[in-house]
C-alpha cells in the first residue's frame, strides 16, 4: 500500500508499505478520505514528529478485513473512527478530563490516516467506531472528531445548554475564519439557532464566506471592540473563541467578553508563547479563561447525532479533494491560506471544490 511518511524538516513523501493484518479485536479499513487538520500542519511546521510518522486522524474508511472476535462490523461498511480513546477509568477520566488521560494519548490508527489502508486498534473498534448511514456523506462524517473538539470548548464556555429570553440572546465572537473558526460557527448554530455570532479575520474572502455560512457579521480584527458592543448591546459577549493562537489576539479578546463571560483558547501557539493579561480583568469581573484540547467520546456521540439528524452540515467547509500523492500540495495550500478543509483520498482526486 501507499502512505505519506514524514521525512523531516517539514517534508513528507509517498512511500510503499506492507498492508497490516488485523489481530484479534482489530479492524482494517480501506481509506475513503482523511481530512488535513491544523494539528497536522502545526506538527509539520515545527518538526514536532519523529521521522517515519504517518499523520492523519480525521478518517472515513470502508471495512477491508476484520480480526477475530469482531462482530459489530461487516466488510464494505463505511466507518468513521477517531484516533484517541480514553481508558474511562483513571482519576482524570472520572473527573471529566478524558482528553488528558495518559491512555487517550495512544494513537489507535496505524500507520495513520494518510495511508491507503489503516489498522484500527481494539479499543477504538470496541468503543469509538461508527457505521455511517447512507444519508451521511464522507465529507460530513470526517468532521465528527474536529467538531467534537469544538463542542468541548463550547461546553467549557457554558454555552451548550443555554436558554435565555430574546432580550438576553446568547452572543459569541469567533476569532479566525479558517476551517476551525468556521466550524465553531456551524456547531454554535446547530446548538443554538438563535445565537448571535460575529467572526473576525484579516482576509476579506474568508469574512464573506463566514457571512454566507450564517455569521451575523464578519469584520477585520481592528474593528472588534465596536462589533462586540453592537452585537451585545454594550454588555460584552458571552464567549470569545480564539482559533488563531497568537498571544496578542487573546490579550485583545478578553475585554470583549461580558462580566462573567469566557475566553476560550482553541489553537496551538508557538512554543514558549505567553499571555500578558491584567489579573483584575479576570478576578473582579468573574471572567473565565479556558483552555480546551481535543474531544471525548461523549462529544463525538453528540456531534454524530447532530450530523445524522441533519442539524449540522459541515460540508461547505471542504474546499479541496486531493490524492495522497499530492499531500505536499495540500500542505502548501493550507499554509498559504488558499484552502479551508482539504480531504486526502486514495485516488486521483478532483482538485478544488467549493469555497477556497
Amino acid at each position: 500500500m501507499r502512505a505519506v511518511r514524514y521525512v523531516g524538516q517539514g517534508e513528507s513523501r509517498l512511500v510503499e508499505m506492507p498492508i497490516p493484518a488485523p489481530s484479534e479485536g482489530e479492524m482494517l479499513l480501506r481509506l475513503r478520505c482523511c481530512g488535513l487538520c491544523g494539528t497536522d500542519l502545526f506538527k509539520l511546521d515545527h518538526d514536532a514528529i519523529p521521522k517515519g510518522t504517518v499523520l492523519g486522524h480525521e478518517l472515513v474508511g470502508s471495512v477491508a478485513a476484520l480480526g477475530s472476535g469482531v462482530t459489530r462490523f461487516e466488510p464494505g461498511q463505511r466507518i468513521v473512527v477517531p484516533h484517541h480513546v480514553a481508558c474511562g477509568e483513571c482519576s482524570l477520566c472520572q473527573r471529566e478530563s478524558e482528553t488528558l488521560c495518559s491512555t487517550f494519548k495512544e494513537n489507535l490508527l496505524s500507520p495513520g490516516g494518510f495511508s491507503e489502508f489503516i489498522l484500527v486498534g481494539k479499543r477504538a473498534v470496541e468503543r469509538a467506531a461508527r457505521v455511517l448511514p447512507a444519508s451521511l456523506p464522507d465529507a460530513a462524517a470526517i468532521f465528527m472528531e474536529p467538531a467534537a473538539c469544538v463542542l468541548r470548548g463550547i461546553d467549557k464556555a457554558g454555552l451548550s445548554d443555554v436558554e435565555r429570553p430574546a432580550k438576553a440572546a446568547t452572543t459569541a465572537i469567533v476569532l479566525g475564519c479558517g476551517s476551525m473558526g468556521l466550524l465553531h460557527l456551524l456547531v454554535l448554530r446547530a446548538l443554538h439557532p438563535g445565537i448571535r455570532v460575529a467572526m473576525s479575520d484579516p482576509i476579506p474572502q474568508r469574512r464573506q464566506l463566514a457571512e454566507a455560512l450564517g455569521a451575523d457579521t464578519a469584520s477585520s480584527p481592528e474593528t472588534l471592540p465596536r462589533v462586540a458592543e453592537n452585537l451585545s448591546g454594550g454588555l460584552g459577549v458571552d464567549a470569545v473563541f480564539d482559533t488563531v493562537g497568537q498571544p496578542s489576539v487573546a490579550e485583545e479578546a478578553l475585554p470583549l467578553t461580558r462580566e462573567g463571560g469566557s475566553l476560550v483558547l482553541f489553537a496551538h501557539a508557538r512554543p514558549g508563547a505567553r499571555l500578558a493579561l491584567e489579573l483584575n480583568q479576570i478576578f473582579r469581573h468573574e471572567r473565565r479563561l479556558v483552555g480546551t484540547y481535543s474531544g471525548s467520546l461523549q462529544e463525538q456521540r453528540r456531534i454524530f447525532k447532530l450530523l445524522t439528524a441533519g442539524r449540522f452540515d459541515p460540508t461547505p467547509l471542504v474546499s479541496h479533494r486531493l490524492p495522497l500523492q499530492n499531500f505536499q500540495r495540500a500542505v502548501e495550500l493550507a499554509g498559504q491560506q488558499k484552502a479551508l478543509k482539504i480531504l486526502l483520498t486514495p485516488g486521483e482526486g478532483d482538485g478544488a471544490r467549493g469555497a477556497s
